[in-house]
Parts: C-alpha cells; sequence; structure tokens
C-alpha cells in the first residue's frame, strides 16, 4: 500500500493533472489516501509527481 498525500493546490493545473489528483482520491491540500501498490497507481503518481508526497504504509 501506498501513502499518498496531495502537497499543492490544483489551481494552476492542467485538466488532465485535475482529473488525475480526482482519481487518486483527492481533494485538497492536506489530503491522505491509502492505495494499492500497482502499475496503474504508479503512472498516476508519475503524471502530478510534483504535487503529491508518496510513502510506504
Amino acid at each position: 500500500m501506498l501513502k499518498v498525500t496531495l502537497m499543492k493546490s490544483t489551481i494552476a493545473c492542467t485538466k488532465k493533472q485535475k482529473d488525475t489528483v480526482a482519481a487518486l482520491g483527492l481533494k485538497k491540500p492536506g489530503d491522505t489516501n491509502n492505495l494499492p501498490d500497482n502499475a496503474c497507481t504508479l503512472g498516476m503518481i508519475k503524471v502530478v509527481s510534483h504535487m503529491v508526497k508518496v510513502e510506504k504504509a
């Protein structure tokens, strides 16, 4: 499992990045979600890597 935390706001982001953050289950800075450690999740994290913090859960 991965613990994903949104660190930056999505205000100045592209639509693709906003949609990816929403798909990760994050809404506002500081929100945290536990997600499975698989290829799909890692691909989404790569798209918004500059906005999130990832830790092993």
